[in-house]
Order: structure tokens, then sequence, then C-alpha cells
């Protein structure tokens, strides 16, 4: 195994990957009794069109990488996941992304067994014509409770506006027509495609031995017989600079104006994209930070009574998101334009953010859990485990990030404003 040293934060990574592509990353812990093991594949709702080791080219059904999470509970053996890790008192779930699909079991006991067990039901799949008819029953209601939620309607509207063509602008769930196309047929290609050693991934972190975790993952029965590698492409989203919608408003049954205001920007050419990441993130936290100066001028003028704020990335751009609570939305969108193009960032601004961010890098390493979100996130997103985030935030500099915000093009803008309905006199 490859051992890599967590610069900064006291634990060590062993890494490696197994004859069939399968890589697997572990981080021990001494001083811990729990453990947390997540097996998933760089499978997501964007990845809906692929081409297959003859160039057939595939076009699948929107929701399809979350229905067949749902379905890979449902075991021939008839033994439910669920039921056998609460035996041992461990927590059990997956959950499907725009980028990955990830099965996962958290516990203090019987480490071996639920290992070996969490991996052997991911590699079983069990789709007929009758539970996927059922599971088209359940989702769609799951997709109309979704449909009643405002905070989920403004964000899935702000992606509509965003992206014209990238499959991230439809639910993760998709939509109750799109699920009503998918068959077993659709859901064993996908398997096969995607759920292939080669394009999966395991990660581990607690109370445990690597070595002997290694040594269950490479006998596992269920992963030997899916050791098969079949060649396949993901279809290539040639997503357009411009945003599909400028601007949108619309009515729902809600007591307080929503606001969701999100800027599209190009990765820039020749930059490291975790550097840019990590910088834009700056950014934002100074600009509009809990102990930004923003926040208070907003409240202050009662623009706001709540903020949020995020990232998020594509193949070709990263887009900041920000939702409010606003009677003044105009106004707010406006005073963020302003903040992101005009506010100057001192030094001192900078270096206290690197002490905070040192700081929490450290105690987030004391939690098992935590630990693993945070490699995986690497995986997903930058395509590799990061192990010197410490050293990187700490050659941060004032110089860099103003290098850096020049690449923020600030010119392609989306917004939905979200009105209470009118109330009949």
């Amino acid at each position: 195994m490859k051992k890599i040293n967590l610069e900064g934060i006291d634990l060590v990574l062993y890494q490696e990957t197994l004859p069939n592509g399968l890589k697997v990353y572990m981080v021990p812990y001494e001083n811990k009794k729990n453990y947390s093991c997540h097996y998933g594949t760089f499978y997501g709702s964007r990845d809906l069109s692929f081409t297959t080791k003859d160039k057939k080219k595939v076009t699948t059904p929107h929701g399809i990488a979350h229905f067949l999470e749902h379905k890979m509970f449902e075991q021939e053996s008839q033994i439910d996941p669920f039921t056998f890790f609460t035996e041992s008192g461990t927590d059990c779930n997956a959950s499907t992304s725009f980028k990955v699909t990830d099965y996962l079991c958290e516990g203090t006991s019987r480490f071996e067994e639920n290992l070996d067990y969490l991996i052997t039901y991911v590699n079983q799949p069990y789709f007929t014509d009758e539970n996927v008819q059922k599971e088209q029953g359940i989702i769609a209601e799951e997709i109309k409770m979704y449909d009643d939620m405002p905070e989920w309607q403004l964000e899935g509207k702000l992606r509509e506006g965003v992206y014209q063509r990238d499959p991230i602008r439809i639910d993760i769930a998709g939509t109750v027509d799109s699920i009503a196309q998918i068959t077993k047929e659709d859901l064993y290609t996908c398997y096969r495609t995607f759920y292939q050693p080669s394009n999966m991934f395991l990660v581990i972190t607690g109370k445990f031995d690597p070595n002997k975790a290694l040594e269950i993952v490479k006998n596992n029965e269920a992963l030997q017989k899916n050791s098969i590698k079949t060649t396949f492409q993901k279809m290539k989203i040639d997503e357009p600079r411009e945003v599909c919608h400028k601007y949108q408003s619309l009515t729902k049954d809600i007591m307080n104006t929503k606001v969701a205001f999100a800027v599209k920007i190009p990765w820039p050419k020749k930059v490291d994209h975790y550097e840019f990441a990590t910088y834009c993130g700056m950014i934002l936290v100074l600009l509009f930070g809990m102990s930004s100066s923003f926040r208070e001028e907003m409240r202050k003028k009662n623009y706001m009574t709540s903020f949020y704020m995020d990232r998020e990335y594509t193949d070709g751009y990263i887009t900041f998101l920000f939702e409010a609570e606003s009677d003044h939305p105009d106004e707010l969108i406006d005073e963020i334009k302003k903040q992101l193009a005009n506010t100057k960032i001192t030094e001192a601004e900078v270096e206290r953010t690197k002490k905070s961010w040192i700081a929490s890098e450290v105690l987030m390493a004391d939690n098992v859990s935590t630990t693993l979100d945070n490699l995986i996130y690497d995986l997903v997103e930058f395509g590799n485990i990061i192990p010197d985030k410490v050293n990187r935030i700490r050659a941060m500099n004032l110089k860099r990030l103003e290098q850096l915000r020049q690449e923020i093009d600030l010119k392609e803008t989306a917004t939905v404003i979200m009105k209470p309905k009118k109330i009949p006199e």
C-alpha cells in the first residue's frame, strides 16, 4: 500500500488500486471507537449519455442514477441491508449527487463483517419488471413531495436559469415522466457500465486495521465476480457560456419573498482547479461570510432576513450561488454585484482567514466522518486526494488572491424571485 502523510493534521492515508481497478483509501485512527465506510461509484445524475466499448451511444432518462441507488437495497437473497446493519447497531444509507452515488455504513462493532457485506450487496444487483414498477410509484411520490418545498423549488429554478445543456439543471431524482420511462434493462446497462470496480472507490476512516480491511476487500467473492473491465466514455457536456434565463419570477404559498442569484464563471485556463476554488472560497467568506460587514449593512437596510451562499463545480464552470429572504430582492442583488466587483480585501483579512481555516482543518481531522467526507469531496471535485491542504492554505496570499480575482468574470448571472401568492381580500 502507498502511504501518504496528510500534512498538518497528523493522519496517514493508505492508498491502493486493486488489479480490478478499484481505488481504496484508508485513514486509521488509534484513539477512536467508531469507523465509517463509503463505497461509491463515479456515477451521478449528470451522467445520462455515454458510449460503450462497441461505440454504441446510450442515452438514459433523467433520474436513473438515483433510481438505481434505491434498487440496490432490494436483494435477490431477500436480506434487507437496513435490517442486516441494524442488528449490530450500525447505520447504513446511500445518496446520489450530480456526480457520484455513495453507499455507506458507520458503526462501532463488527467492522470486518459489515465491510464485507457492504461490498457484497453493492456488487449484487437484482432488478425485475415488478420491483422497477413498484419503485416508480415510490419515487414519483418523493418527487411530488419536493415540489411542495419552496426552497427546493427555488434552487431548482436557479439551476434551470444558469445551465442550458448540463443535466445538472434537472433535479437529481428526475421527473415523474422521466422515471416512468426507466426499465430493468436500463438499470442493468447503467449498473454494468458505471458500477465496475475501475469506476468505483472505497474510503474507510476510523478504528480498524488497514491490512485486514484490504484483505477483506480483495477476498470478497461478489467483488471478484464483478471484476470485468468494460470500456466506456461519458459524453462531453458542451455547456454554453451564456446562462439560460437571466431572470425568472414565480409565486408560491410562502410568507416572505425569496431570492436566488448565481454567477456563472468559466474555469480559468492554466490555473489549478483546486487553487482557484480555494481562493474563490476565501473571497466569498471575506465578502459575504457571517462576520462580514456586508451582512450587517444589508440587515440595517432591511434588505434581507436570511442569507446563504455556496459554490458549485461543473466541467466548464464554477458557479457562485446566493439565496436569501428579502422584501427588496433587486436592491439586494445589486449590492451583491457591487460587493463582488468593488470591495477591497486586505492582507490582514487574508491572514486571519488562513489561521481560522488551518484551525478548522485540524479540528475536523479529529472527526472520523468529517475526514471521510473531505476525502470523498476531493476525489469527486478534483480527481485526487489533496494531502497538503494545510500547507496550501498557509501559502495563500493577497497578491495571488487579487490575481485570481481578476479571473472572476461577473458577466453571466441568473436571478429567480419567488413571491408570496396574494391573499384574496
